[in-house]
């Protein structure tokens, strides 16, 4: 039984089906809502039941499957748990069956970022002979997969919390594939299996909404270290105080990543006085200077030193690490460059739902800043990021759902800051940053705050934002 019908329900109802499982599909939406979704899986066999969920669905699931918005708090989710029936999602059974080495990334912030950059470290060590061969060597010393043919030329697959979930593509894949895996911890609540190589960015307050406790929250991200095997890798943040507090629950080798020189009996990757360096027992490895690295801020330096980590650990071919650094130009809505009109720089980082995001974003320009802020708050703390804006910040639009309670929390207007708008949208707030901005400043959307009091998702706010300040006119 798979509860909630979207991208990951199903994914995991596709593949499930076609390997001969009874599957029932069940969503809170009704039918009208549905169409869409049970036109997608027309081919395949697959029960559903809409607009509620019914405990005596029960009496017919072996295992229960959450998609990623379903907490564990739902009625037929403790329910299931109180007879025994054991939780599952689209990535367990993914690692599962998966046969090729895979590498997980989380955290709090930077996964994106980083998942992205080390599947174009991979595509590059693999396009390259020589990391092709460092790459193979590595593959098939892999814990759990044993040596694999690469005859036909190893394949990187790069999905899971981003793009397409990969058990669409599982069945495909083959042993000297790699698979790189953004992991949420919505998904890792219900893991009992974890990757070859774990990274573990960094942990901040962040879906407390749904996790209830930081506690909570820590103890989700922390699963992804729990179920590794004795052989296998982590990568943790050295500079995160939560994230390193739990390097004793490594199983396996650990590398580190800071922005400071690691102690002499850390390996990792770490900036020295303004050059990202590898270091691995005795051996140092200059990478290259800081002011090299194509991305701002740095909060994507660390997130940049995390993939050299992570592609050291996979075997990836210095050479490669190097281009596919020299030429990322980041993830859509992180700190993407919209749009210069009338002497003004529209940036879009819509993928900031934290206030914690935000801080990174603000400190990565000098420039006056026009700062967008708002959405769905997540019940985190906006005391930090409060302080900021006053002293960095020249106007605040705010807009959405949590515009009162950010007002509320920035007080009255301090420091540099000029302004502090309310508007009842993003759109209204375009509008209202296009009359404040002045020529050499920056216009920053970066929210704070989930999407989903005015849109789908992050992406979608950031689309739509794209298009409202292209219309500028």
């Amino acid at each position: 039984m798979i509860l909630g019908a979207a991208r990951q329900g199903q994914s995991l109802a596709r593949w499930l089906a076609r390997h001969g499982a009874r599957v029932t599909l069940n969503d809170l939406r009704p039918l009208d809502d549905m169409r869409a979704a049970q036109a997608a899986l027309a081919d395949v066999d697959v029960d559903w039941v809409l607009g509620g969920h019914p405990p005596e669905l029960l009496d017919r699931a072996d295992v229960l499957c959450l998609s990623g918005g379903i907490p564990l708090t739902l009625p037929i989710v403790q329910e299931a748990q109180r007879r025994g029936i054991p939780l599952s999602n689209d990535t367990q059974v993914f690692l599962e069956v998966v046969p090729c080495m895979t590498i997980g990334i989380t955290g709090s912030a930077g996964k994106t970022t980083t998942t992205s950059l080390v599947g174009e470290m991979a595509r590059c060590a693999f396009a390259d002979r020589a990391g092709l061969a460092r790459a193979a060597k590595s593959l098939a010393a892999g814990p759990k997969k044993g040596p694999g043919t690469l005859s036909t030329g190893p394949r990187v697959f790069v999905g899971g919390n981003i793009g397409d979930p990969l058990i669409n593509y599982v069945d495909e894949m083959q042993p000297g594939d790699l698979a790189v895996l953004e992991i949420s911890s919505f998904q890792l609540e219900q893991m009992t299996r974890s990757t070859d190589i774990a990274a573990l960015l960094n942990i901040t307050p962040n879906h407390l909404d749904r996790h209830g406790t930081m506690e909570a929250y820590v103890a989700a991200k922390a699963r992804i270290l729990d179920f590794q095997e004795e052989n296998s890798l982590a990568v943790l943040g050295r500079d995160n105080e939560v994230s390193w507090g739990l390097r004793h629950r490594v199983r396996g080798k650990l590398l580190a990543f800071s922005l400071s020189p690691l102690e002499e009996d850390l390996d990792g990757a770490y900036l020295d006085h303004g050059l990202l360096a590898l270091r691995e027992g005795f051996a140092y490895i200059p990478l290259l200077p800081r002011k090299k690295v194509p991305l701002r801020g740095d909060h994507n330096v660390l997130n940049v030193l995390a993939a050299f980590a992570i592609g050291y650990a996979a075997g990836f071919s210095l050479d490669a690490m190097l281009t596919a650094v020299e030429t990322f130009r980041g993830v859509p809505h992180r700190l993407e460059l919209v749009r210069e009109w009338r002497g003004v720089c529209w940036y879009n980082d819509s993928i900031a739902t934290t206030p914690e995001r935000t801080i990174a974003a603000i400190r990565s320009f000098n420039e006056p800043i026009v700062l967008l802020l708002g959405g769905r708050d997540k019940k985190l703390p906006w005391d930090e990021l409060v302080e900021l804006v006053h002293r960095r910040v020249e106007h605040v639009i705010l807009f959405g759902e949590a515009a009162e309670l950010i007002e509320a929390a920035l007080g009255p207007k301090s420091g540099v800051t000029r302004t502090q708008i309310r508007c009842s949208g993003l759109r209204e707030a375009v509008e209202q940053a296009a009359r404040v901005a002045e020529p050499g400043s920056v216009v920053l959307l970066s929210p704070g705050c989930t999407s989903f009091d005015e849109f789908r998702d992050f992406a979608e706010r950031g689309e739509r934002f794209k298009q409202w300040v292209q219309e500028l006119s």
